[in-house]
């Protein structure tokens, strides 16, 4: 094995040296812990300066439900960015879902809900499987695909949608009123996406197929060599995405109950920032899917706080892009402070 080999190894797995981490360490390295600090005083700061924003009629509802949209959507772009991809499409396949799904209540009022969800998410699954097919049988770029479908998909919404747009008549009263009841307190939505988030994150710790896409992002080469299939474990991630991006559709259209052919315009940059900022490596090989909640639980706490304290929206872009980059920046910080104390052990 070369020093570069064993270097690597070290940084991959830091816990097999003996050397004790400082506190500073700990507390910088535990992100969901840092978020949730944000999160509070981010909640306490907006609250104190316009009380309405808590403490009005569903103040407290709008804060825990909005959330849901932003997880599902992260969820599944983090499942792909851990592979060592980008799926720059989840804003288009949410929109064309979301008619999809309000197009099929208003054509078709005799299918139950349960069956129009369902189509609905296998909906967002076959428009994710093609970019997951590009991407893995013809070798090319996901940015590059998934760029362009980004806008074949906003097209076809264009095509499809023209001047129509989702009506608030079209969708079930039961429908909507599932985004405004709550279990215990919590927001149905939300329930929905916290079990999103532990299946997520039980599949990608707990089954092979999980850990498998953490070996291939953290070392491609790597993972061929040992003889994985690469070209099904890159297709799917892809698939989740899509059909979580079509599960984001769908709570679109039970928040909203309406939505034109702009709908998710824009969302795919909250996604990849929900990630990012929750943990995940934009290199791939690493990140936390509670992380990733947590982040997309931030941005859409951030995305409703900021027009309540009269920041004008160009304003907020400029926060999640600076989000962005803080977030990379510090991941590539404390990676080369791990690299650079691996070697100093090594050549111990």
């Amino acid at each position: 094995m070369t020093i570069r080999q064993a270097t690597d190894a070290a940084v991959a797995a830091p816990t097999v040296s003996g050397r004790k981490r400082s506190v500073w360490e700990w507390i910088f390295q535990a992100r969901e812990l840092s978020l949730i600090v944000v999160i509070v005083a981010l909640i306490v700061v907006t609250t104190v300066t316009q009380p309405q924003y808590l403490f009005s009629d569903g103040g407290v509802r709008d804060l825990l439900r909005t959330p849901a949209l932003y997880i599902a959507l992260a969820v599944g772009e983090a499942i792909v960015i851990i592979s060592r991809n980008i799926d720059l499409s989840v804003g288009s396949v949410l929109g064309l879902t979301a008619y999809f799904c309000g197009n099929m209540f208003h054509t078709m009022p005799a299918v139950p809900i349960p069956v129009v969800v369902l189509l609905s998410l296998i909906f967002g699954a076959i428009l994710g499987s093609v970019n997951g097919l590009l991407v893995a049988f013809l070798r090319v770029p996901a940015l590059v695909i998934t760029l362009g479908t980004l806008y074949s998909y906003r097209g076809i919404s264009v095509l499809w949608i023209g001047g129509n747009f989702i009506r608030p008549d079209w969708v079930p009263k039961e429908f909507k009123e599932f985004s405004l009841t709550t279990f215990l307190g919590v927001p149905k939505l939300l329930i929905v996406a916290l079990i999103v988030v532990l299946i997520a994150a039980w599949f990608m710790s707990s089954r092979r197929t999980g850990r498998d896409l953490y070996a291939i992002g953290s070392n491609p080469e790597a993972a061929v060599l040992y003889g994985m299939r690469t070209k099904w474990l890159a297709l799917i991630p892809f698939v989740i995405s899509g059909t979580l991006a079509g599960l984001a559709g769908v709570i679109y259209v039970s928040i909203y109950a309406t939505g034109d052919s702009k709908v998710g315009t824009g969302f795919e940059l909250q996604a990849i920032a929900a990630a990012v900022v929750g943990g995940v490596a934009v290199i791939g090989g690493s990140g936390r899917i509670g992380g990733v909640a947590l982040g997309a639980f931030f941005l859409a706490t951030l995305t409703t706080a900021l027009p309540v304290l009269s920041i004008p929206s160009l304003w907020q872009q400029a926060v999640v892009g600076v989000l962005i980059v803080g977030a990379i920046t510090l991941d590539r910080v404390f990676f080369l402070i791990r690299q650079r104390r691996a070697r100093k052990e090594l050549s111990a």
